[in-house]
């Protein structure tokens, strides 16, 4: 059994053929699925979804790309999406500084802004960092999360940056990149830092793993993204396996 953290399955890509990718999903293990939004749209999309599907699950938030774009009453708008049972985090919110599409000052507003919705709610966050590791751990430490804890998406960083998030209570999630050779700071942090502490995602349609570099990624990947970890950490597929579909489980609060 394998859960994939994080996917955006009402991206364009899988408009025509979503039903056969979760097939996929389904055939290679995958039996839970965290779909998470990027912007109110998405964010809505990705609650209808969840659904149809009893082994979807949702996050809902807004991306930094999309911080100069929210309505006054975005707040109110994700607070209400949030009453859906299918609503497992706030997500996907942070700090992009490596394409800067919006003003770093209203990213680090709208950062905190979802933060304390978090907090109000009680609901864990899926947190992106690109670029911007310094930034994201001092507004971390500051504007701190809710009980509920949080996951550091597609970990990036280095030895010293997933003791900080492990210190403050986050999971570091690894993604397709980490299947790549020339990484080799993340491949240090994955047989560093505890398996207890790791989950596993896709990004899909985004990251996919090597071999597939260039194409469409998919649920079904995650596979590889465990393997990897396997072969890293010098320990059993199934251990891997096993261990971060408990992690998942424990950080969304689902049962199934």
């Amino acid at each position: 059994m394998l859960i994939d953290t994080h996917a955006h399955l009402v991206d364009r890509q899988f408009a025509k053929d979503l039903g056969a990718v979760l097939d996929r999903a389904q055939e290679n293990g995958v039996a839970v699925i965290i779909n998470v939004g990027y912007d109110l749209k998405s964010s809505f999309d990705a609650v209808i979804l969840a659904q149809k599907y009893d082994f979807i699950y949702t996050a809902v938030g807004i991306h930094p790309h999309d911080a100069t774009r929210v309505p006054e009453d975005y707040l109110n708008k994700l607070k209400e999406l949030c009453r859906h049972t299918r609503v497992v985090a706030i997500g996907e919110i942070g700090l992009d500084y490596y394409r800067n599409l919006s003003p770093r000052p209203i990213q680090q507003r709208v950062f905190r802004e979802q933060l304390a919705l978090a907090r109000e709610l009680n609901l864990p966050v899926i947190i992106h960092d690109r670029e911007a590791h310094q930034e994201v751990i001092e507004i971390l430490s500051k504007d701190k999360p809710s009980q509920a804890g949080g996951v550091i998406h597609c970990f990036s960083g280095d030895r010293e940056m997933a003791l900080a998030c492990m210190n403050m209570g986050f999971y570091l999630s690894f993604a397709g990149p980490i299947t790549f050779s020339k990484v080799n700071q993340v491949h240090e942090v994955v047989v560093q830092v505890p398996l207890e502490k790791i989950l596993i995602e896709t990004d899909a349609p985004y990251l996919a793993p090597q071999g597939r570099r260039g194409k469409r990624n998919e649920p079904a990947y995650v596979r590889f993204v465990g393997e990897k970890i396997a072969l890293l950490k010098n320990i059993p597929f199934t251990k891997v396996a096993a261990v971060t579909t408990a992690n998942a489980k424990n950080l969304f609060k689902i049962s199934s």
